[in-house]
């Protein structure tokens, strides 16, 4: 069965939302989160003050979802619409190709 990665950079205050929108999709097959620090592009940003300048590395999570192809658009937007604030730094969704993966425990591939 072919399968893709979603990821993510999201706020931190927008995870428990992103949980519950991630809970209630039937089927839904687990998720990752990582804590890490990044900062926005600086083109993105329009006047940069000296705190910005300072304090340009912000907590953020990176989400990783592992799910079939058929579940990706319902997944991505189910992100977009948990973590959407409308203004910079509300983060990034990908989509990656997965070429194989298998469970360690019994060597399986996951489907």
């Amino acid at each position: 069965m072919p399968m893709k990665e979603i990821r993510a950079i999201i706020r931190p205050n927008r995870r428990d939302r992103l949980r519950e929108a991630l809970r209630a999709i039937p089927n839904f097959p687990g998720v990752t989160m990582f804590k890490t620090e990044g900062f926005t592009a600086p083109a993105a940003v329009d006047k940069r003050t000296v705190r910005d300048e300072l304090t340009d590395f912000t907590e953020k999570y990176m989400v990783c979802v592992l799910c079939p192809d058929d579940m990706v658009e319902t997944i991505r937007d189910a992100i977009m619409a948990a973590c959407g604030t409308g203004q910079i730094g509300d983060g990034l969704v990908w989509v990656l190709d997965i070429a194989q993966v298998h469970r360690i425990r019994d060597r399986q591939p996951y489907i």
